[in-house]
């Protein structure tokens, strides 16, 4: 019986040697990373997106101090909680409140999109 399967192979690796292919594969597979350069090391290996998403720490920082700072999640729960009983009175001040949330979400997503360094959609 004829196995097509390849035979696995190992390799003991320093904790130092394993941490650097880790971070020198920037999310892809290590065995698939290991083999690229291995067989064919004048090509460059591609990358994925995967274990280092966040190209800037600082913004990242901020947003998540704003969302330790606001108490959005509890407010914009009370507010659809009061809506879904048709208990929400539309006053200027919950209007005001409204918008300051929206503003809120938006000013996190600008600093998100920015921190993981992706294109923002329309």
């Amino acid at each position: 019986m004829s196995n097509d399967r390849p035979t696995p192979f190992s390799l003991r690796l320093t904790f130092e040697e394993r941490a650097k292919l880790e971070r020198d594969a920037a999310g892809m597979a290590l065995g698939a990373y290991i083999r690229s350069r291995l067989l064919d090391p004048d090509l460059v290996a591609p990358r994925k997106r995967g274990k280092f998403p966040v190209k800037d720490h600082q913004a990242l920082a901020q947003l998540l101090g704003l969302l330790g700072q606001s108490r959005l999640a509890n407010n914009v729960n009370q507010l659809a909680r009061a809506a879904n009983t048709g208990s929400l009175p539309v006053t200027p001040d919950v209007e005001s409140a409204l918008l300051s949330a929206v503003d809120d979400v938006s000013e996190m997503r600008t600093l998100l999109i920015q921190a993981l360094n992706i294109e923002p959609r329309p």
